[in-house]
């Protein structure tokens, strides 16, 4: 990434951070691979403001650090801050990327902007999941130990969602193209979305 096309993606992260502070809600597409396989590449996730007493463990969630935004899962809480006079008393999140080996630094709470409530990945949306199934789990320790593993996964998948789209096509509907996917409960078409490297 040149430095404009940084200096345009730390702006439109500041942005979404307003957006959601203000509004409370925002979509944004997410670029990273730390999520996967719940998170792809190109979903859209919307994301509604929340404190971190909203927040459990096992939730998706959006924060923001050093002019860079993350969604990554809470795996759990660590001791209140001290130092910070506005977040005293107040216990962190530690989160971690679904494909990650290691825990982020704990998430203060003014850090946290919300919590993940729908993923969107072409023609469906659905919520995130609390916990991951047996078979993303296998899929999540080979992720995070190979990068080539992780570049055909991402081929893969990239290739299924073609396939579903032609299968809405042929099947002359959604519900089909749904169960074929393993299943979500609504589908809707994806609209517009604030661009920023999550």
């Amino acid at each position: 990434m040149n430095p404009r096309e940084h200096a345009a993606a730390t702006l439109a992260c500041v942005l979404a951070g307003d957006v959601v502070r203000t509004f409370g809600e925002v979509r944004l597409r997410v670029f990273g691979t730390s999520m996967a396989p719940s998170i792809l590449p190109g979903d859209l996730i919307s994301v509604q403001r929340a404190v971190e007493s909203e927040v459990s463990s096992g939730e998706i969630v959006l924060y923001e650090r050093e002019g860079r935004m993350f969604v990554h899962r809470v795996v759990g809480r660590a001791g209140s801050i001290e130092e910070a006079f506005a977040d005293r008393g107040k216990s962190l999140l530690v989160t971690r990327g679904d494909r990650l080996l290691h825990n982020d630094a704990p998430v203060s709470p003014s850090e946290l902007l919300g919590k993940v409530t729908s993923i969107e990945r072409g023609n469906f949306q659905w919520q995130p999941a609390v916990c991951l199934t047996g078979w993303e789990r296998t899929i999540v320790r080979l992720l995070r130990h190979s990068d080539q593993a992780t570049y055909l996964y991402m081929r893969i998948a990239a290739f299924r969602q073609v396939g579903a789209r032609h299968a809405v096509l042929l099947h002359g509907g959604a519900c089909s193209a749904m169960t074929q996917l393993g299943g979500s409960s609504e589908l809707r078409p994806a609209g517009g979305s604030v661009k920023c490297q999550v």
